[in-house]
């Protein structure tokens, strides 16, 4: 269930009324193409790679990014929220479809590869070291390939897809975009590939071609870096990562990042629907905190404890559709003021 739910959770838009615009379940799914690619063409354990993709943004809130800021200061008194914690949070524990145990009965390495896929965790988020007292997760160690690869997979799709995404919104033009040399680089490759094509054709094989150069990169490079390695004990102690872009390749992405952060995650438009949905989050928050009858019986925790109380609040709200939050909202707060459009 809560994998079915990332259909209707933020991307990058809140509750976007477009059909073609991505969502965390369309993300996710493409995440998973890119990671099992690279996984096959590196020996890895393909299914470990692809699960990890898959459940990668498990844990986030109702509007994405903007209702994590919101469940933090609102859970700050209660040890906070964070998204990859909650995730763990939610397959060990919350979610229970077994009638003998909690949680979904993962495997130790799928676990580990979730809270780390990010790199080592040295100050766990207590819902992560709660995990972690239970199950061991090495939190401070590099976690293995499959992990890694699954966290350069990440940012591999959501730099590509939001390209598609950014211009088919009209937050930016092709002529803006060409202006970042990685960019540019491979939209002349696809130029000289199909002359006299129009150029509306040629965006689609322009994320392709950058999406094969990010990935090609990757495998080179994490060969170079694992050459000699023969054991997941040597990969754990290498001390750094294994898989990831080229220093070439690094500069490029990172200057393709700051731009869709100028023109896109930081676009106006976005900005206000996104202060918008905070603001929305908030109330609804206050909500059930001033009167924690409105949750679920089986998410009421004992009376008198406000630790509990938060976090079970926040376990609740994250686990929400951005519709699902809008319609709470507007039953406990009043009517949803999100501007039209993004």
């Amino acid at each position: 269930m809560p994998f079915r739910r990332l259909r209707h959770k933020t991307q990058v838009f809140v509750a976007p009324d477009g059909d073609h615009f991505r969502v965390r379940l369309t993300h996710s799914l493409e995440v998973a193409q890119i990671g099992r690619t690279m996984a096959r063409a590196l020996g890895l354990n393909e299914d470990l790679t692809e699960a990890l993709c898959l459940a990668h943004d498990i844990g986030h809130p109702p509007f994405g990014h903007a209702g994590e800021d919101v469940l933090q200061a609102a859970m700050a008194k209660a040890g906070g929220f964070d998204h990859n914690a909650y995730a763990i949070r939610l397959l060990t524990r919350l979610e229970n479809p077994y009638p003998l145990f909690p949680g979904l009965n993962l495997s130790w390495e799928a676990l580990e590869g979730l809270a780390k896929h990010n790199g080592p965790i040295t100050d766990a988020p207590w819902a992560l070291a709660e995990a972690d007292a239970q199950y061991s997760l090495e939190l401070a160690s590099w976690p293995g390939l499959e992990a890694q690869i699954a966290g350069v997979a990440d940012d591999i799709a959501y730099d590509n897809h939001d390209i598609d995404d950014g211009l088919r919104a009209g937050l930016f033009g092709l002529e803006a975009l060409l202006g970042v040399p990685l960019a540019a680089s491979a939209w002349d490759a696809v130029r000289g590939r199909y002359p006299g094509v129009a150029e509306a054709r040629l965006v689609p094989e322009l994320v392709r071609d950058l999406i094969g150069r990010m990935v090609n990169d990757v495998l080179a490079e994490t060969r170079r870096r694992a050459t000699g390695m023969k054991s997941i004990e040597e990969v754990r102690a290498a001390g750094r990562p294994l898989a990831g872009f080229s220093d070439e390749m690094a500069a490029g992405e990172g200057a393709l990042k700051a731009f869709l952060h100028a023109h896109m995650y930081d676009a106006p438009s976005v900005k206000t629907v996104r202060a918008e949905a905070q603001s929305m989050l908030a109330a609804l928050f206050d909500a059930y905190r001033a009167d924690p009858g409105r949750l679920p019986r089986e998410w009421r925790p004992p009376r008198g404890d406000e630790t509990a109380l938060s976090r079970a609040i926040g376990d609740f709200i994250a686990g929400m559709t951005d519709r699902y939050a809008i319609r709470r909202y507007e039953e406990f707060v009043g009517p949803a003021r999100l501007p039209e459009g993004l």
